[in-house]
């Protein structure tokens, strides 16, 4: 039987595998929400990451909804900062305070987990920002403060400048098919330890198995909208064709070895996916439990060459 392996992200233990709410409000309505998060707490998932701006602010509402009655059993990660109306985005001290209780009435919360600046301000010095997420801290209205699409320049400026809490984690793109974070983000983690969130671990889709080389896309598939033509290469479909024969070799699914090779790498500490029904949220749960060696790391990675 599998268990569910956890790990840290400053003071909150977190389930190795997370939902991405991104679906929430957009291609998932309520019930939806409420049957992903019932399947992830039987699995073993407890840790939920969302933004204000996902489903113009429905993710957080419908995500609250679900969790009625048994918040405890959740860690809650949402973002600020992407433009949610007139005048409101941005890290400016004032913003933060206001997009923080919104978020809050949103997910009917007294306090957020995990507060996240969803990209960088260059409009805002980072001093300032940091202070009024240090202050949310000191409220009671945040436990641990975190960064997404920074660099380790930027990490290092906002650790230069930070209050008594510095990021926990920082959350950036990161697959086997888009490794920019190894270059100089890991290493920043490793010496500061922070812990890591890589989005799009599947690669917008591309490292499920669903997508083969000469083989038509499925219907309403994330190859056919916007990010398709950028991803979807039959270059990158030739990886795909190499890794799950990898994969296949080792009797793992594709989908095992995205997760697990992301689980793999000591700086991450959970990989969230988005899903949209119990079955996706089952499936993702079991997929970072294969536990690569040094070895198969290096054969799979080969195949990406």
């Amino acid at each position: 039987m599998f268990g569910m392996e956890y790990r840290r992200l400053g003071s909150l233990n977190v389930s190795l595998v997370g939902i991405g709410c991104n679906n929430f409000g957009w291609r998932t309505d309520a019930a939806g929400t409420a049957a992903v998060v019932d399947a992830a707490f039987d699995a073993g998932i407890n840790f939920f990451d969302t933004a204000d701006v996902y489903g113009g602010g429905q993710s957080e509402e419908f995500l609250g909804k679900a969790l009625k009655g048994r918040r405890n059993k959740a860690i809650i990660a949402t973002k600020f900062g992407i433009k949610m109306g007139e005048g409101k985005e941005g890290a400016r001290p004032e913003y933060v305070r206001q997009a923080l209780e919104d978020s809050l009435r949103r997910l009917q919360i007294d306090t957020i987990d995990l507060y996240q600046i969803h990209r960088p301000d260059p409009n805002t010095p980072i001093t300032e920002t940091l202070q009024a997420l240090n202050d949310a801290v000191r409220a009671g209205k945040v436990r641990e403060i975190g960064c997404s699409n920074f660099s380790a320049a930027q990490m290092r400026t906002a650790r230069e400048t930070a209050g008594p809490k510095y990021f926990a984690s920082v959350q950036n793109e990161y697959s086997m098919l888009k490794r920019d974070p190894e270059a100089e983000v890991l290493p920043e983690c490793a010496r500061t330890g922070v812990a890591f969130l890589p989005y799009f671990p599947l690669a917008n889709g591309l490292l499920t198995g669903k997508y083969r080389l000469g083989r038509p896309f499925p219907e309403s598939s994330r190859g056919k909208d916007a990010f398709g033509p950028k991803i979807f290469t039959p270059e990158n479909l030739e990886r795909v064709e190499t890794l799950i024969g990898f994969a296949e070799s080792h009797g793992h699914s594709l989908l095992d070895l995205a997760f697990s090779w992301l689980a793999a790498q000591p700086e991450v500490c959970s990989v969230i996916a988005g899903a949209k029904t119990p079955e996706q949220v089952r499936a993702n749960s079991t997929a970072a439990s294969w536990k690569l060696t040094a070895k198969d790391m290096a054969e799979a990675e080969a195949g990406l060459a």
